[in-house]
């Protein structure tokens, strides 16, 4: 085996083994016998979802990746590539993500976050709520307290 496909091997090998029951797609077969066909130039519809629920979340491929105990070029994959994941796989991401896998997969238009902030607010009112409750009615005054000066300067 040349080296190159060995590399090849190795990479698709590390994508499939978090998920031993993973189909094996087109892209895989053929990132196994033609490798010239394995690199598509647009991402999956699929992809596409995984990734601007990724971004709407505030997270970076490798948050998520830690967030699912997987590689940061596990998640970079099924961003990039038709992948086949299995039903509890798409729920447990859709999860993560603060979405729904009817959105991730294509039945729902519309992306359905989580009720409340996203992003990096959602994050910091994440940590805020991990906090002593004394500390969090401290940011939660200094919160309403900006909001209203905003509120007032228009």
């Amino acid at each position: 085996m040349g080296r190159r496909l060995q590399l090849i091997v190795v990479a698709m090998q590390e994508i499939i083994s978090p998920f031993p029951n993973l189909q094996k797609t087109d892209a895989y077969t053929d990132a196994m016998g033609n490798t010239e066909k394995s690199l598509q130039k647009e991402p999956s519809e699929f992809g596409r979802r995984i990734a601007e629920a990724r971004l709407r979340a505030g997270l970076t491929q490798v948050e998520l990746a830690k967030k699912l105990g997987v590689t940061q070029q596990v998640v970079a994959a099924w961003e990039r590539r038709n992948v086949a994941l299995r039903a509890e796989q798409i729920r447990i991401l859709a999860e993560a993500l603060g979405t729904t896998a009817d959105y991730l997969i294509g039945i729902a238009a519309n992306w359905k976050g989580t009720k409340g902030p996203s992003g990096k607010v959602r994050q910091v009112f994440e940590q805020v709520s991990k906090l002593p409750r004394r500390q969090q009615d401290k940011v939660v005054e200094f919160v309403e307290a900006f909001v209203q000066h905003k509120a007032a300067a228009g």
